[in-house]
């Protein structure tokens, strides 16, 4: 499994509830930029739409090599999820606050995955909480190797 990109953003801002893997319809010039990572998830959401699930806004910039038929850098794009699965994210996301969200979009066996996530919007208050836990336990980790060494 190769990660072409991540959503970085993401993990910062939703908590996530659950994940999922969709593979990802795309055309020939794309799959070629996507393998010289030329990929943009930063503003990438994903919707349900009449029992299809649309990624918008992901930017995969136009292949350098390619002619006439290059592919529009921002266009929707259908992703491939069984029935069942989209009926589950469906029931999910119709809750206030809760959003589809790509996390990464990955090679695996030849084939372009997108990792898919169930979030919930962090408010201002839970992102300082998120950040005090994380420096809180960078520092234990660094007073233990201090106190390791001596």
């Amino acid at each position: 499994m190769t990660t072409i990109i991540t959503n970085r953003k993401a993990r910062r801002d939703y908590q996530i509830i659950e994940t999922f893997e969709a593979g990802i319809e795309l055309k020939g010039t794309e799959v070629k930029s996507l393998r010289r990572k030329r990929g943009n998830l930063a503003d990438a959401f994903a919707r349900i739409d009449n029992g299809e699930v649309l990624l918008c806004n992901l930017h995969i910039s136009p292949y350098e090599f390619g002619n006439i038929s290059n592919h529009d850098p921002l266009r929707t794009r259908k992703l491939l999820l069984h029935k069942s699965q989209i009926k589950k994210l469906f029931g999910q996301i119709s809750l206030k606050g809760y959003s589809l969200i790509p996390l990464k979009l990955y090679f695996k066996k030849g084939m372009v995955k997108v990792e898919l996530a169930v979030g919930k919007g962090k408010t201002q208050f839970d992102k300082r909480e998120t950040i005090k836990k994380k420096d809180a336990l960078r520092q234990m980790q660094h007073a233990k190797k201090i106190t390791s060494r001596k």
